[in-house]
């Protein structure tokens, strides 16, 4: 069976979409795997699907499959390119797009500027709905980091960061579970090691992607992120969400904040606590074509 697709991506966050509005193709894992492959497959971060709503308010259900093939709940970066994906398909005239995902549903935006703003939902802060097992929110980085304990992880251990890591470290959801450390310099911080050893961790029974934020002002951050399932990308949405929230959360950003990823700018804006996070950047078209299972 032809498969048709097109290759976007968001920041260099990559993407391969394809329209399942029809329901026609049920992908094994391993055929993600093979099409995630940038050597002998086509390469990408994770794959989007486009379905047809099964919720009430959705125009469409949009689903998310990591390059392990294992399916997420959440990717900003993607949102975007599905935004931009249906719009441009004439599958739907509206530039205010509600879709149903996996952790509810988000409002996608497409701007006059070519830029596309999502609605990121209500960040969550309870241990038990991140999930993380701890006590309660004030005690989570005592649980990875008490006394400088080092972390566990395959083939020895892996120290924290530094202390700041040590005292400014969150976690929180935003349909999927985050980690955010602080660390002086995101340069040299050591993204695939501590990256690794936190997804494996036993306080994150479903994993978790690890954000390392550097502090340049209130109101502007660099952020590097090591995806659960994927590893370091160009950038995440969902990260980004995450380290401002955990930032103003701990009173050291506004609410209104520049984050520089590796592949490019996101400006975050979360207006209230109980408010959703709005996350507005570009997405691109790469090119079009056809595989097959």
């Amino acid at each position: 069976m032809d498969i048709p697709f097109t290759k976007m991506h968001g920041l260099g966050n990559d993407f391969m979409v394809i329209d399942n509005r029809a329901g026609s193709y049920e992908l094994q894992a391993d055929t993600i795997r093979r099409w995630a492959n940038r050597y002998t497959g086509i390469g990408f971060d994770q794959l989007l699907m486009v379905q047809e709503a099964s919720v009430d308010g959705a125009q469409f259900d949009y689903r998310i499959f990591n390059a392990d093939g294992g399916e997420v709940e959440h990717c900003g970066n993607g949102a975007r390119c599905f935004a931009r994906f249906v719009y441009d398909r004439g599958f739907t005239q509206d530039t205010t797009i509600p879709v149903n995902t996996s952790g509810g549903l988000i409002t996608l935006r497409l701007l006059d500027d070519g830029d596309v703003t999502v609605d990121m939902g209500v960040p969550e802060f309870a241990p038990m709905n991140i999930p993380l097992q701890s006590e309660s929110e004030h005690a989570q980085y005592e649980l990875l980091f008490k006394n400088n304990a080092p972390i566990a992880a395959a083939g020895g251990v892996v120290q924290p960061v530094d202390e700041r890591a040590r005292a400014y470290f969150g976690s929180v959801s935003l349909g999927n579970p985050h980690a955010v450390l602080w660390v002086d310099d995101i340069n040299t911080a050591p993204v695939a090691e501590i990256g690794t050893a936190l997804q494996s961790h036993s306080v994150f029974p479903a994993g978790v992607n690890v954000g390392f934020m550097q502090r340049l002002s209130d109101s502007e951050i660099k952020l590097r992120v090591f995806e659960r399932g994927v590893g370091e990308t160009q950038a995440c949405g969902t990260g980004a969400c995450a380290a401002v929230a955990v930032g103003v959360r701990q009173g050291l950003l506004q609410r209104q904040v520049s984050v520089t990823l590796l592949g490019g700018t996101l400006k975050l804006l979360w207006p209230e606590n109980n408010k959703t996070i709005e996350m507005t950047g570009p997405c691109s078209t790469v090119f079009e074509g056809q595989t097959r299972m």
